[in-house]
């Protein structure tokens, strides 16, 4: 740090001759041969002069000194430094999430479901990623019998579905975000492409309602076999659904209703989920079938990401 003090030239001449003196002085004073040394003193001494508390009579430090002139930038923290510590924090943080993530669960019938994905473009958060059930080649007899045992005599088979999504905004006030999902399954010859319109209002501090229109087509094909030819159908679906968020509660009620061409009339549903505590949530819905009877479902799910 650098101090600037009031001392000007004019001054030097005089502080010269000052300093010049006391070294006069200084050589000036002979102690005697015989003189007693001087007393030691003790620590206790030493204590007691450094716990001394200051006069108020005591030389200021800072007299002469203006403080406005004093250079304080010393003290003053790099930004740049700063930035680009976060800046670098937030690429590795995208480059991991730019990786390919890998998730697989055991199924009960001894197959697994195995999950691949990851992001290829931060341009509307676009994501690609692959679906699969991977089944347990059985090594002995013994193995062969209790999976067919327990498949209905049949061995599960291997399958996957590779799919594609973008999150892109919205269009104004319309609506606030534009979700839209490819999925292709190979082996079931099926596919589908869909889109979703998500718009959010807040009620108010504690409540808010999510209103989702989406549009899907699937499509079936069969594969062409010798004299007979493919066929492909398609199937075209919507929905509409509200939900309402209670956010002191963790609590969503949701209600909706489907129409598609396979079916002549609306397929309503309802439901509700609350969130027991963290990452636990336990869900209910009620809706319709086109059979006419009515589907209950109850599930709980755990959710944790890292």
């Amino acid at each position: 740090m650098e101090f600037t003090t009031g001392f000007g030239w004019s001054r030097l001449p005089l502080a010269a001759a000052f300093v010049f003196g006391f070294a006069l002085t200084a050589q000036a004073q002979i102690i005697p041969p015989f003189s007693p040394p001087p007393a030691a003193t003790t620590p206790d001494d030493d204590e007691a002069e450094v716990a001394e508390a200051p006069d108020v009579n005591d030389a200021d430090v800072l007299k002469g000194i203006d403080v406005d002139k004093l250079d304080w930038s010393q003290l003053a923290i790099d930004a740049g430094t700063l930035s680009d510590l976060i800046a670098a924090k937030k690429r590795a943080q995208a480059a991991a999430n730019n990786g390919m993530n890998w998730s697989s669960n055991a199924n009960a019938n001894g197959s697994s479901a195995v999950t691949v994905k990851q992001s290829v473009s931060t341009f509307w958060d676009t994501r690609i990623g692959a679906d699969m059930t991977v089944a347990k080649e059985p090594t002995t007899m013994s193995e062969l019998l209790a999976e067919k045992a327990a498949n209905g005599g049949n061995l599960p088979q291997s399958s996957g579905s590779a799919w594609a999504a973008a999150t892109a905004p919205g269009a104004g006030p319309l609506w606030d975000k534009t979700a839209v999902e490819a999925r292709v399954d190979p082996g079931s010859e099926q596919s589908k492409l869909g889109a979703a319109l998500t718009k959010s209002v807040p009620l108010s501090k504690d409540y808010s309602v999510t209103l989702q229109n989406g549009y899907s087509v699937n499509q079936q094909g069969t594969t062409a076999l010798p004299g007979v030819g493919g066929r492909v159908t398609r199937n075209y679906e919507t929905d509409q659904s509200a939900k309402v968020t209670i956010t002191d509660t963790g609590t969503s009620i949701s209600a909706g209703q489907t129409l598609s061409t396979t079916d002549d009339k609306w397929l309503r549903k309802v439901g509700a989920e609350q969130k027991l505590f963290d990452n636990v949530t336990v869900s209910g819905s009620v809706g319709e079938t086109s059979q006419g009877a009515i589907n209950k479902s109850v599930t709980a799910g755990f959710k944790k990401s890292w």
